[in-house]
C-alpha cells in the first residue's frame, strides 16, 4: 500500500521571538489539516520530528501538536528524533503505519525552536549529534567537520572555494522567490566568493555563505493511503523512500565519499524504476556548501570529483536539466533541525501539484528528496510523484 501527502502547512523560517516551539507545531499543523481539508477527528496518529537537544526545556513535545485542534485530543502522538534528518525520520515512521494498515490518515509536523538560546549554546548542541568521543568532546563543530571534508576533497580534485560560491548564490538566488525562506536576498558570487567582514571564513575553507543558518520554524504533512490519497484534489505519491545509516565515528569511514547518500539514492531510484535523469527537481541537503557538491556526484549526476562540471553547463540552476533546491535550500530558506525534512517534502508536493507560486517549475512530474543526520549518517531519500 503506498502513501500520499494530501496537504500540507509550512511556517516562515527565520527567528520568531513571539512564537515558542508550542505555538510553532500547533499553527502548522492546523494549517495542513485545513490545506487537505480533514476534519482533525479522522486523523489516527500524529509524529513530530524535533532534535531539541536543549534548544528549549520542552522535552516532551509530542502532545503540542493535539493544540491544532481540540478534536486531536486522545489521538497516539510521538515524536522522532535522529539529527537533522528528524523531520524525514517522522515522515517515515508515519508511512511505515499506514503502509501496515493501523493508520489511514496521519499528520507528520517537523519543528524546531533553535534561537532561544546563544549562538555558544547553538554551537554546542549540535557537536553533540556527531561522535561525541572524538568529535565533540575534542572541540570539533559541525562546521570544523565539513570543512575537513571540504579540504580533502579540495586535496583530491583542486581548489573549489569558487564552485562552493556558486552554489551559495545559486541558492539565494532561489530564495527569493520562497515566502518562507529566512533569506530572500539576491547576495550574488561575488559576495559569496570573497572573504569580508560581512562573509568571514567561520572554518577554513567555509565562509559564512557556505553555512546554512540558525532557524526557528515548522512544517507539517497529511499522509493518507494511496486509495484514499486519490481522491484528493492535491495528490502526491511517495513512490520510493530509502534509509540508509553509516558508523558514526568519523575515523571508521571516508566522509567526503558520501557512501551513505549514494546507497540511498541508488536504494530509492531503483525502487522507484526510474533513473535520475527523469526528476524534474531536487531537493538536497545542503547544510553545507560542500554537503550539496557531494550530493551531485552521490546522485549520480557527475563522476567524483567532477560535480562543479553541472554549474559548468547549468544543470542545476533553475532552468537545467536539473534543478537543485529551488526553495533556496537549507542555504536560504533556513535550517531549523526537526522542520528540514517536513519541510522538503511539503515544498516537493507543492512542485508537483503546481502550488509552488513564484518557485514553481515548469511541468514537474518526479522529486527527489535528499535530507541527512550528521556528516552522511543518517540519509533519507525519497522520490515523489504527482498523481494528477
Amino acid at each position: 500500500m503506498s502513501v500520499c501527502i494530501i496537504g500540507w502547512g509550512h511556517s516562515r523560517f527565520g527567528r520568531h521571538d513571539g512564537l515558542d516551539l508550542e505555538a510553532l507545531i500547533s499553527s502548522v499543523g492546523a494549517e495542513a489539516l485545513k490545506h487537505a481539508g480533514v476534519p482533525a477527528a479522522d486523523v489516527d496518529a500524529a509524529w513530530l520530528g524535533n532534535l531539541n537537544g536543549g534548544f528549549v526545556p520542552d522535552n516532551f513535545c509530542s502532545s503540542f501538536i493535539l493544540q491544532a485542534d481540540p478534536a486531536l485530543r486522545w489521538k497516539p502522538t510521538t515524536r522522532v528524533e535522529n539529527a537533522c534528518a528528524s523531520g524525514s525520520a517522522a515522515v517515515y515512521a508515519a508511512c511505515d503505519a499506514i503502509e501496515a494498515g493501523r493508520v489511514k490518515i496521519a499528520l507528520v509536523v517537523g519543528a524546531e525552536k533553535m534561537t532561544a538560546v546563544g549562538a555558544d549554546q547553538v554551537t554546542r548542541i549540535l557537536a553533540n549529534a556527531s561522535y561525541v568521543k572524538e568529535e565533540a568532546s575534542q572541540g570539533m563543530t559541525f562546521p570544523g567537520i565539513f570543512a575537513q571534508m571540504a579540504a580533502r576533497y579540495f586535496s583530491r580534485f583542486g581548489d573549489q572555494r569558487a564552485t562552493l560560491a556558486r552554489i551559495a548564490a545559486k541558492n539565494h538566488r532561489n530564495g527569493v522567490d520562497n515566502p518562507w525562506a529566512q533569506v530572500r536576498k539576491d547576495l550574488g558570487f561575488e559576495f559569496c566568493n570573497t572573504v569580508s567582514e560581512r562573509n568571514p571564513l567561520i572554518a577554513d575553507p567555509l565562509r559564512k555563505t557556505d553555512c546554512s543558518l540558525v532557524s526557528d520554524g515548522a512544517a507539517a504533512i497529511v499522509l493518507a493511503d494511496e486509495r484514499l490519497g486519490r481522491t484528493w484534489p492535491y495528490a502526491v505519491r511517495i513512490r520510493a523512500r530509502a534509509q540508509v545509516n553509516d558508523w558514526l565515528p568519523m575515523s571508521r569511514r571516508d566522509a567526503t565519499s558520501f557512501e551513505g547518500p549514494r546507497r540511498a539514492w541508488a536504494q530509492a531510484l531503483a525502487q522507484a524504476e526510474c533513473r535520475i535523469g527523469e526528476l524534474s527537481l531536487a531537493e538536497v541537503h545542503d547544510c553545507f556548501t560542500i554537503a550539496e557538491l557531494l550530493s551531485y556526484e552521490a546522485m549520480g549526476l557527475a563522476p567524483s570529483g567532477a560535480g562543479a562540471r553541472l554549474l559548468d553547463d547549468g544543470s542545476v540552476y533553475r532552468d537545467g536539466r536539473l534543478p537543485v533546491n529551488v526553495s533556496g535550500g537549507l542555504k536560504a530558506k533556513g535550517h531549523p533541525i526537526g522542520a528540514t525534512g517536513v519541510s522538503m517534502h511539503a515544498l516537493a508536493a507543492m512542485q508537483l501539484t503546481g502550488q509552488a507560486g513564484a518557485m514553481q517549475l515548469p511541468d514537474a512530474r518526479l522529486a527527489g528528496i535528499f535530507n541527512m543526520g550528521g556528516a552522511a549518517v543518517a540519509n533519507y531519500v525519497s522520490i515523489l510523484e504527482a498523481l494528477r
